[in-house]
């Protein structure tokens, strides 16, 4: 996809901050997609734009003995938020299995990706660890569980930021890979039957509302969540560590890129 590919104003001041970006900071980007409720599929009328990419400096920026930033914070106001990560950040988060950066890399919309990405993409998964990624979204739902869910009026949005990554334990203690990305993806695939009414109707009320809008407990699903909070304690605590060590295939695909952007 290229920058000028674009269609819709929102996406078209994407690709003009992406661009400016590269101009700026004398980066390539290599890949750059949404996160959060736009790519989770569960945005609010009002929800912003979430853009993470991922760029690669000229190989000689890589040899200076100081130290430079491995981030870029490109724009952030109350419509959108785009910063990017280094590809060596990015490699070394690949290889902690960093749960957050296969989701950007899983994300179902992109606005821009290169040849070079997909090779990245396809060696970190080797690097993929269920024992982290559950203890990882288990920790994000005890915590916003904990945060948002435990007054009399809860906003209909943190449902969600509870009850995704309680579906993706349940998706990697299944299948044993990186859950998808769009919600409705995982429900059809892991959600019991019994909640799917419950969740469905809470999916449509909470598109319709706008972010700060609050409504009335749902005792049925607080009564899931909590079930599946402690479920999904045990279940990571007893995983067997399934991390990869090795960094050869990493090192590998840095070089390799870094060579065809001297």
């Amino acid at each position: 996809m290229k920058y000028g590919d674009f269609e819709g104003p929102a996406e078209v001041l994407i690709g003009r901050k992406l661009k400016e970006i590269e101009e700026q900071e004398q980066v390539h980007i290599l890949y750059a997609a949404e996160s959060g409720s736009r790519a989770w599929g569960f945005a609010s009328p009002d929800s912003d734009y979430d853009v993470r990419f991922i760029y690669v400096r000229p190989m000689g920026e890589y040899l200076k003995l100081q130290e430079e930033h491995d981030f870029i914070e490109g724009a952030m106001d109350e419509t959108l938020d785009i910063n990017g990560w280094d590809l060596d950040k990015a490699l070394r988060h690949f290889h902690k299995s960093n749960a957050t950066l296969f989701e950007w890399a899983g994300s179902p919309v992109v606005y821009f990706a290169t040849p070079q990405w997909e090779g990245i993409r396809e060696t970190a998964k080797a690097y993929f660890s269920c024992k982290a990624a559950m203890y990882h979204y288990y920790g994000t739902a005890r915590k916003n569980y904990a945060r948002y869910l435990t007054g009399e009026r809860v906003s209909y949005k943190k449902y969600f930021y509870v009850l995704r990554p309680l579906l993706a334990c349940k998706w990697i203690a299944e299948k044993a890979c990186p859950p998808p990305v769009l919600f409705t993806k995982l429900a059809e695939s892991v959600l019991e039957e019994d909640m799917r009414e419950c969740v469905e109707g809470l999916l449509q009320a909470k598109q319709k509302m706008p972010e700060t809008e609050q409504g009335v407990r749902i005792e049925a699903l607080h009564a899931y969540l909590e079930e599946k909070i402690g479920w999904a304690g045990k279940t990571a605590e007893g995983m067997s560590d399934d991390r990869n060590p090795d960094w050869e295939a990493l090192n590998r695909v840095f070089m390799d890129t870094l060579s065809g952007f001297r």
